[in-house]
């Protein structure tokens, strides 16, 4: 590699530098700074910045948002503390899902054979009712089909089919999950 020839000329951000700093200062303070069930209030900032977040969602004040504008939370889901969501390009989070504290949805990559380190991004699409549970990694171009859940620490990096229980690194179907209606 040569990393000095690494370049994001043709990365498109979403929005200019000025926005991109004004959200990691927002983020960093008045975001991070909230009490905890102010789930409302932390809703309307992200929408202020761009990202759509449907009712009754539930975000965690330590999650981090790289760019919000490049993300969507569907009806009723959970962020839980220390989730990152690395948005270089879109997450689409389906409604009534629960991303889990410290997992990491990362649409970001290099190709590893460009002498350049050539920056990759695909999106990630999370369906409804799917659970992400505490330190999963997703990477970039996965979907997550309704009502899969992706075990504590594993990591997954094809799609998923849906309700299916994945565990592991890489993660691999385990059982299926059958829901209880109540």
């Amino acid at each position: 590699m040569k990393l000095f020839k690494y370049s994001q000329i043709t990365f498109d951000k979403g929005k200019n530098s000025i926005s991109i700093i004004l959200w990691w200062f927002v983020q960093a303070t008045i975001f991070r700074c909230s009490f905890h069930n102010m789930y409302l209030y932390r809703a309307c900032i992200l929408r202020l910045f761009g990202c759509k977040v449907g009712k009754g969602v539930k975000i965690r004040a330590s999650a981090k948002f790289y760019y919000p504008w490049k993300i969507s939370i569907g009806e009723y889901s959970w962020i839980g503390d220390g989730a990152i969501l690395y948005s270089l390009d879109n997450i689409e989070i389906g409604d009534n899902c629960v991303i889990s504290q410290y997992a990491h949805l990362c649409t970001g990559s290099h190709d590893v054979e460009s002498e350049s380190f050539k920056l990759i991004t695909k999106p990630i699409i999370v369906k409804d009712a799917v659970w992400i549970a505490t330190d999963v990694f997703v990477g970039q171009g996965v979907t997550l089909r309704e009502g899969s859940v992706i075990g504590a620490r594993s990591s997954i990096y094809k799609d998923t089919e849906a309700w299916i229980i994945y565990l592991g690194n890489p993660a691999i179907p385990v059982s299926k999950r059958d829901i209880t209606r109540e």
